[in-house]
């Protein structure tokens, strides 16, 4: 389990630490940050698929996404006696970079951390606005302190623990514009990397199911066993008949009737193997298909087949799941996300009360974190929580 999520310099997160818990609320007003923390998540998550230079680039670039405000924001500034200007930068300052990073809840676990900057110049090059990869750290446990790193690196060099005393070059120079997670792979050498790359990638995040007529959730499709939800939810009904045959079918009949009291879902397989999901609900003599359903009954399913999946990720992350759901469908979905949160580690970012009031009544005291997002001076910062319950966190240096 992950212990606490760190982001600097991206967008209004200039310097963020998030404590992680087995289910983690992020809530906040509009404009207080939830959305960046959101994305800063899916960029760390690229990481391991060796697309976070491309990520930036869809975002417009490393100058579009790094904090905007000045590097230090004095009492005067705060108090409105003097203008907000930018601070002179002094000889021994670091770079301004886009970091990010999360910690391990023991020391059991790997912690990972990246930097991101702008490229030097190099007019031999089209790449100049690519934006490079500058430092990179895998450390045991939740801090990355200099005994507990175990892989560094800085700039192209790769360096691993070789003991308690030294370290060894690992490989050959690492592109700038690759991680170190994707460019070397050796279970001998350095396994931590590939536990950390592994863990990485099976991270699961599902936001905004479409709903509309032309959803492929409505249309029968060609089904196969499917322990995982598609991000995009075409493969909805082969998602139900696999919890149903591989998985825990009773929570899924029982999130189905929490929810729609008397309704019942069956999957119909036709000869061409194309799977077709029907609801019967209490009262009717026929059973409906998926094209009859409300958006927010629609929805509602695709969150069931993605939290009751029979293969739970080590991190699960929702973004306001309760888009297009009606209120009394809200307290279901908290109970369900609880359920969920057994099984694997859940952020959900999310702006409804009466969702986040479910998820405090049904989950246990010790296990919900919940993170209240406002901003102060442009700057998001953690509204609930004192600097006593924020955990340590420290870059690795780089």
């Amino acid at each position: 389990m992950l212990s606490a999520l760190a982001i600097a310099n991206y967008r209004s997160l200039r310097e963020l630490v998030v404590p992680l818990a087995p289910l983690t609320v992020v809530t906040g007003p509009n404009g207080s940050g939830k959305s960046s923390v959101y994305r800063a998540m899916r960029l760390l998550a690229e990481v391991a698929a060796g697309g976070v230079v491309r990520s930036l680039a869809r975002e417009g670039g490393l100058p579009s996404t790094l904090w905007a405000g000045p590097e230090r924001i004095s009492a005067a500034m705060r108090r409105g006696e003097v203008p907000v200007q930018g601070t002179a930068r002094r000889r021994g300052d670091p770079p301004v970079r886009l970091k990010l990073g999360f910690g391990a809840a023991d020391t059991g676990g790997f912690g990972y951390a990246i930097e991101i900057g702008l490229p030097q110049e190099m007019p031999s090059s089209a790449f100049t606005l690519d934006p490079e990869i500058k430092a990179e750290a895998v450390f045991s446990g939740p801090l990355a302190r200099p005994a507990a790193l175990l892989v560094a690196r800085e700039a192209a060099a790769l360096r691993g623990r070789a003991d308690a005393r030294g370290w060894e070059r690992l490989g050959r120079p690492v592109p700038a514009w690759a991680s170190m997670l994707t460019e070397f792979a050796d279970p001998q050498r350095a396994p931590e990397m590939l536990a950390v790359r592994e863990q990485i990638r099976a991270w699961r995040f599902y936001d905004h199911f479409r709903a509309d007529p032309d959803s492929p959730a409505r249309q029968p499709q060609l089904g196969t066993r499917t322990p995982v939800l598609a991000a995009d939810g075409s493969d909805l009904a082969a998602a139900v008949q696999t919890i149903l045959e591989i998985g825990d079918g009773e929570a899924l009949h029982a999130a189905v009737d929490d929810a729609f009291p008397g309704a019942r879902l069956a999957v119909q397989r036709s000869d061409d193997g194309r799977f077709a999901l029907h609801m019967h609900q209490h009262g009717l003599l026929r059973r409906l298909a998926m094209a009859e359903l409300s958006d927010g009954t629609l929805r509602y399913l695709l969150w069931v087949a993605a939290l009751l999946t029979p293969r739970p990720p080590p991190l699960l992350v929702l973004n306001e799941p309760e888009t297009s759901l009606h209120p009394d469908l809200l307290p279901a979905l908290g109970r369900l996300i609880v359920r969920a949160a057994r099984d694997a580690q859940l952020i959900v970012v999310s702006h409804a009360h009466r969702l986040i009031a479910a998820l405090d009544t049904a989950a246990e005291a010790d296990a919900l974190q919940r993170i209240e997002l406002g901003k102060d001076f442009g700057e998001t910062r953690i509204a609930n929580l004192g600097a006593d319950d924020i955990p340590r966190w420290v870059w690795p240096a780089g």
